[in-house]
């Protein structure tokens, strides 16, 4: 039998990790736990997302087959999401393949903000 193992956190190279963990912490409300100029983190307790310095990472395209990973966000009102997330640094690319949209956060990693179950 395999042993199950439990997410607890996903890590994220970028170039400035106090300033995403930063960002990132006003989109899901997880406070900053840590955040130092080569590794920060959010977290609420039970999931964290952590952020370490890689000064030479360079964005994916969208849409491309170089994208490695996103993370999916649900909110109540996916048009006022966007609208926010725009105003604190994300960005909207042109191509958007559903009923949720697809942003880059200020470094370029994608994410979705999608919505409510019905």
């Amino acid at each position: 039998m395999t042993t199950i193992a439990k997410l607890i956190a996903v890590t994220i190279d970028c170039a400035e990790p106090k300033k995403l963990a930063e960002f990132y912490s006003q989109i899901t409300g997880f406070p900053v736990q840590y955040a130092e100029e080569e590794y920060a983190g959010i977290g609420d307790g039970a999931t964290s997302i952590y952020f370490q310095r890689v000064p030479d990472r360079k964005a994916p395209s969208w849409p491309g087959a170089d994208k490695q990973f996103h993370l999916d966000f649900r909110v109540p009102d996916v048009a006022t999401a966007v609208e926010e997330y725009v105003a604190l640094g994300a960005t909207k690319p042109e191509f958007q393949p559903g009923d949720w949209v697809v942003l880059a956060d200020p470094e370029g990693h994608l994410f979705c903000v999608c919505p409510e179950r019905s």
